[in-house]
């Protein structure tokens, strides 16, 4: 990782907060991104334990000087909370489904 760091490749961990994506994770490896994982996005406004996980990783990730981005987004409330929070990166179905190819060139006008 430390040689494609060299030149130029950056690294995200996927999923950020489950599985394993352990906090010593962030000192060991070379890191620029931080994903939040979609089962903690999903739950905003829903289970207030969630939002602060949210919010700890936004505020954990820009003090380690890394990007963040949050998967699963789907609703207005969950991207303006997002936002609200420190994290401008964001995918999700609010913003459209998966699309073949052709599909995805011909909405641009390709």
């Amino acid at each position: 990782m430390e040689a494609l760091k060299k030149i130029g490749v950056d690294f995200s961990m996927d999923d950020f907060g489950t599985g394993y994506s352990s906090l010593g994770y962030l000192t060991q490896l070379p890191l620029d991104q931080l994903k939040i994982d979609q089962s903690f996005v999903r739950n905003i406004g829903v289970k207030p334990t969630d939002a602060v996980i949210v919010q700890t990783i936004i505020g954990m990730a820009n003090n380690l000087g890394m990007k963040v981005i949050a998967e699963g987004v789907e609703t207005e409330d969950q991207r303006a909370f997002l936002e609200l929070h420190g994290c401008s990166a964001v995918q999700g179905y609010l913003f459209g489904r998966p699309l073949p190819l052709a599909e995805f060139e011909h909405s641009l006008g390709i």
